[in-house]
């Protein structure tokens, strides 16, 4: 009976052994298995990073008006037609030409009162309205230029005010624009304003001067037209304001002595931005 209970007890303890020795077996391989959303996970091939689009360039909306200084001509060494590099004028070169044509130089029009070989171009330097110094360039007759460039010579060593000076081409031909933008100018073949008539501009014999603040002033049927738009207070003369051009004026002063008339001066309308010159 001894010997039975020796012998099932052995058996029992041999069975334990081996239960515990499979337990350590399972929890081995338990600590190396994973699931088989860990597995994936671990293993899934990793996505390919992506790209990060280049930036693209927006375009700057446009200007309402190109302002850019067109090419110009190299300046010549004639003394006669030029005070310094960037004072200077010359016969106006093939770019040019076809830059004014079909704007202020009609395109396809017969016995046009003014050719190319009568204009000329001119450069300039000038101050703007907050004191930094800009290029400036305008087309006129041969017949004034040499005066042009003297007058603004003069203007700049005294640092005289010009907001800007650029070609009618940069509005399109749009005198009323070019007067509200108070941009100075000279050549445009075209009418006065009203009529019929060809203007000074239209031989390029006339010059506006920071026409906002010098306004074009009519009186139509007895009623008084002001232009450019806006620029109403400025007609005024006897008020005390910025850039007024009267008998004061260095630049009315300079256009005189180079034997311009001016439209302030005129009886049955008043333009303080003009002044002009006849060929003698």
């Amino acid at each position: 009976m001894k010997d039975y209970r020796n012998t099932l007890l052995k058996g029992l303890l041999a069975i334990a052994a081996i239960i515990i020795l499979f337990s350590s077996i399972s929890r081995l391989f338990l600590l190396n298995s994973e699931t088989l959303a860990e597995h994936a996970a671990k293993n899934s091939p990793s996505p390919e990073p992506t790209a990060t689009p280049a930036p693209v360039d927006t375009p700057a909306p446009k200007d309402a008006y190109n302002i850019e200084i067109t090419p110009s001509p190299e300046p010549t060494e004639d003394p006669a037609v030029q005070i310094m590099k960037e004072f200077y004028y010359a016969p106006l070169n093939e770019e040019q030409i076809n830059y004014i044509t079909g704007c202020s130089y009609p395109e396809n029009e017969e016995n046009l009162a003014i050719t190319y070989n009568d204009l000329s171009y001119v450069h300039i330097l000038h101050y703007d309205f907050e004191g930094n110094l800009a290029e400036g360039e305008l087309i006129c007759n041969n017949y004034i230029a040499q005066d042009l460039i003297e007058i603004f010579y003069e203007l700049y060593l005294n640092e005289y005010q010009l907001e800007r000076v650029t070609l009618i081409e940069n509005y399109n031909g749009d005198d009323t624009l070019s007067m509200t933008d108070n941009n100075t100018s000279c050549f445009n073949y075209r009418v006065v304003d009203g009529t019929t008539n060809l203007s000074k501009h239209a031989y390029g014999l006339a010059i506006d001067i920071n026409p906002f603040y010098n306004p074009y002033v009519t009186y139509p049927n007895g009623k008084i037209r002001i232009s450019p738009p806006g620029s109403e207070p400025y007609a005024d003369r006897e008020s005390d304001f910025p850039y007024k051009i009267d008998e004061n004026d260095l630049c009315y002063k300079l256009f005189k002595e180079h034997g311009f008339t001016w439209g302030g001066d005129w009886n049955s309308s008043k333009d303080y931005q003009h002044f002009q010159k006849a060929i003698k």
